[in-house]
């Protein structure tokens, strides 16, 4: 295992699969996340505007590097349809090189060529 404190795992709940998706396929073509795990039939109980609420959603698992953070979460609060959409950094403590190494790859923006100008 390798130490980390360039990589975090994000979490973004959505109100439904569909808007999962569409959020992580947006991120993902953003290249601001690696990966992102839709996890459907998630229930959730929070407190909201001094109520106790209930809602059925999605759970949207980000893996991403600590430097696309800013621009991650700014593409979340741009796109999602909540007014206070869940957006949790856990910092990552380590793991395997290979996967790590990955991860930066994935989210490297990908530089321009001399014939794309």
């Amino acid at each position: 295992m390798r130490h980390t404190h360039h990589h975090a795992v994000v979490l973004v709940t959505a109100p439904d699969v569909k808007v999962a998706k569409a959020l992580a396929s947006a991120v993902l073509e953003a290249r601001l996340a690696a990966c992102a795990n839709v996890l459907p039939g998630v229930e959730s109980f929070f407190w909201w505007e001094d109520k106790l609420q209930k809602a059925a959603e999605a759970q949207i698992v980000f893996k991403t590097t600590t430097a696309r953070l800013s621009e991650l979460e700014d593409l979340i609060n741009g796109k999602h349809p909540y007014d206070t959409p869940e957006f949790l950094v856990l910092p990552t403590m380590g793991g395997s090189g290979g996967y790590l190494d990955w991860i930066d790859a994935s989210t490297r923006t990908v530089e321009s060529t001399p014939e794309d100008k």
